[in-house]
């Protein structure tokens, strides 16, 4: 009987202690704080680094293209294929003829 109660009051103790206790959580943790600039520099400092020998002929290839597109004609000529088509079919109220 007499550890039944040392028991009791040893546990009854600590229940008590652990009531009166504040609890110790984690913090809760903070987002970081980043903005578009942040962002943007955190991205290309861990991006790795392509030497200029790549990216070089890259860029002067899609200039010559664009050039060479220009020159053609093809952009102009497209537009104005869309807009021939677009005033041929008349007024449209939503997507739907307008009957005039």
């Amino acid at each position: 009987m007499k550890y039944a109660k040392t028991v009791a009051v040893v546990a009854g103790s600590v229940a008590a202690l652990g009531a009166a206790a504040p609890a110790f959580a984690a913090g809760t943790p903070t987002a970081p704080r980043i903005s578009l600039t942040t962002g943007v520099n955190e991205l290309t400092s861990t991006a790795p680094q392509i030497p200029d020998q790549v990216v070089n002929p890259v860029v002067d290839a899609v200039g010559e293209t664009a050039g060479a597109v220009h020159e053609d004609g093809t952009v102009s000529r497209t537009a104005d294929a869309v807009t021939g088509v677009a005033d041929a079919a008349g007024p449209l109220m939503g997507g739907l003829p307008l009957g005039g």
